[in-house]
C-alpha cells in the first residue's frame, strides 16, 4: 500500500533564481500521478526535494507524519527507505552486469543472504521482463532495456513510493507505450505512489489519476485527470493539446507582442479525452476511476468522442 506525499506552500530557488514558488498538492496514497511543465521549469528538482536530496527555502513535505525538510539526517535516511527512484538514464553500473545492478541495494541496505537476494532480484527482473538478461552489462543492451533494469533496481526494497524520472526520455514511441503498460501493470500490482515526470503527451493523457502542471515558477494546476484534460485554462489547455497558440512560447512564456498577435485567434476544439490505460489482466487497479466519473460529478461535458476505444490520443 502506497503512502500519501503532502506538500505545502515549497518554494526552491538557487540563489536569486526562484525556480517555483508556494507550491500545494497532494499525492494520494496508491495512486499514479504525472507532472508536466516547459522545459526548465524545475520539474526534475521537485523530485529532488521530494526526497531530501535539495532543502527547499520555504514550506514542508510530509510522509508518514515527518517533515523532511526540516528533519533530521537519521529521520531523513528512514523516510528514504520509502522510496524508489528511476533515473532519467537508468543510472546504471557500468561495470556490473544487470543482476549486480539490481541487487545493489539490497547488498547495501539489508543483511539478507545471497539466496534471498538472488529471489528478490529475479523476481523484480521478471516484474520487467529482463529475465535471461542478468549477465548483461549495461553498455550492451537497449535503453529500453536499461530503463527497465533502473526499474528492476527501484522496485528490489519494495518502496511504498516510486518517483520516475523522465522514464521515455531516449525511447521511441513503440517502446514508450510499453513502459507506460508495465507502469500501469506494476501500479496494480504492488499498489505503491508513483509520481512520473515526463515531457510525453500521450503518457499523461491515457497513464495517471492526477496530473500537476508547473508552468512560470508556479503550480499551474494539480487534480484528476479529467480535470486537466477538459480544463479552458490557457496554459493548461496549451500544454496538454500540444497547441501552439497560449501563453507558452519558444522561451516558456510569450512576450505582448505575440500574444496581442494571437488575440481573437479561435481555438481548436478540445481533443477527445481518451480511455486511461487498463492494467494487462483487466483487472481495475485501487484507484482506478470509471471513465467520465469526475466530469459527471462536477456537471462538466467532456469533449466530444471522450471515453470511447476510438478517441484520439495526440503523438505528443
Amino acid at each position: 500500500m502506497g503512502v500519501e506525499i503532502q506538500v505545502e506552500h515549497l518554494t526552491k530557488s538557487f540563489g536569486k533564481q526562484v525556480i517555483w514558488r508556494d507550491v500545494s498538492l497532494t499525492v494520494p496514497a496508491g495512486e499514479i500521478c504525472v507532472m508536466l511543465g516547459p522545459s526548465g521549469t524545475g520539474k526534475s528538482v521537485f523530485l529532488k526535494a521530494l526526497i531530501g536530496l535539495l532543502k527547499p527555502e520555504e514550506g514542508s513535505i510530509v510522509i508518514e507524519g515527518t517533515d523532511i525538510a526540516t528533519c533530521s539526517e537519521k529521520d531523513l535516511y528512514e523516510i528514504r527507505k520509502l522510496f524508489g527512484v528511476l533515473f532519467q538514464d537508468g543510472a546504471m553500473f557500468g561495470s556490473m552486469n544487470l543482476y549486480d545492478n539490481v541487487a545493489f541495494p539490497l547488498r547495501e541496505h539489508t543483511r539478507k543472504s545471497e539466496s534471498d537476494i538472488r529471489d528478490i532480484v529475479m523476481e523484480k527482473m521478471d516484474l520487467v521482463g529482463l529475465v535471461g538478461a542478468e549477465d548483461k552489462l549495461p553498455g550492451e543492451i537497449s535503453g529500453g532495456m536499461r530503463k527497465r533494469a533502473g526499474l528492476a533496481r527501484a522496485l528490489v526494497l519494495d518502496p511504498e513510493i516510486v518517483l520516475f524520472d523522465e522514464p521515455d526520455s531516449g525511447l521511441d514511441p513503440v517502446r514508450t507505450a510499453f513502459l507506460n503498460q508495465l507502469i500501469v501493470d506494476l501500479n496494480a500490482q504492488i499498489d505503491a505512489t508513483f509520481l512520473i515526470v515526463t515531457h510525453d503527451i500521450n503518457t499523461a493523457r491515457t497513464v495517471p489519476d492526477n496530473i500537476g502542471l508547473l508552468y512560470h515558477k508556479h503550480l499551474a494546476m494539480f487534480g484528476p485527470r479529467e480535470m486537466l484534460l477538459s480544463s479552458e485554462e490557457p496554459v493548461v489547455r496549451q500544454f496538454l493539446n500540444a497547441q501552439r497558440v497560449g501563453p507558452i512560447g519558444m522561451s516558456e512564456e510569450k512576450d505582448a507582442t505575440e500574444l496581442a498577435a494571437e488575440e481573437g485567434q479561435e481555438l481548436p476544439p478540445l481533443p477527445p479525452i481518451a480511455l486511461q490505460l487498463e492494467p494487462s489482466n483487466g483487472i481495475p487497479r485501487r484507484s482506478q476511476r470509471e471513465p467520465g466519473e469526475w466530469c459527471r460529478q462536477n456537471g462538466i461535458t467532456p469533449p466530444p468522442g471522450s471515453f470511447r476505444p476510438e478517441a484520439a490520443v495526440l503523438s505528443g
